[in-house]
């Protein structure tokens, strides 16, 4: 009988504990991925982007790559930096998650990256569990 109480005392507190840990989250990642579009797309950001780009086509000449293969290797290399602004921006826009094909991912997809977000959250709470349980 004890072992029940405590068995079902410890899944409440584990299930508290993911509700912060979700709470958090949900708080979290909103202004995270505000700071990181700011950071992506600022002022400062271009021209160390521009840079960057001019540095990997100085490479690629010096290296003899013939210029129309250096272009569009330099503009490739380019536009890694915009499709991760892109995808960014989209994120949860109006409730959807866009990928960087420009695919909007279904309400049973996001779904199903919510149910697996789920279990590898309560997967790591019964390990710690188990860690704990081991430890006493």
């Amino acid at each position: 009988m004890i072992d029940d109480k405590e068995k079902k005392k410890e899944e409440k507190e584990d299930v508290e504990e993911l509700r912060e840990v979700l709470s958090v989250v949900s708080k979290e990642v909103p202004s995270l991925i505000k700071s990181i579009l700011s950071s992506v797309f600022s002022e400062e950001a271009g021209r160390d982007m521009g840079k960057a780009a001019a540095a990997f086509y100085k490479e690629l000449k010096d290296a003899g790559m013939p210029e129309e293969v250096a272009v569009k290797m330099t503009e490739n290399y380019v536009s890694v930096f915009t499709n991760l602004g892109d995808v960014l921006k989209n994120v949860g826009k109006e409730g959807k998650i866009s990928i960087s094909s420009g695919k909007t991912l279904s309400q049973k997809e996001q779904e199903e990256i919510g149910e697996e977000i789920s279990r590898k959250i309560k997967e790591k709470l019964a390990k710690k569990y188990r860690e704990r349980e081991d430890e006493e």
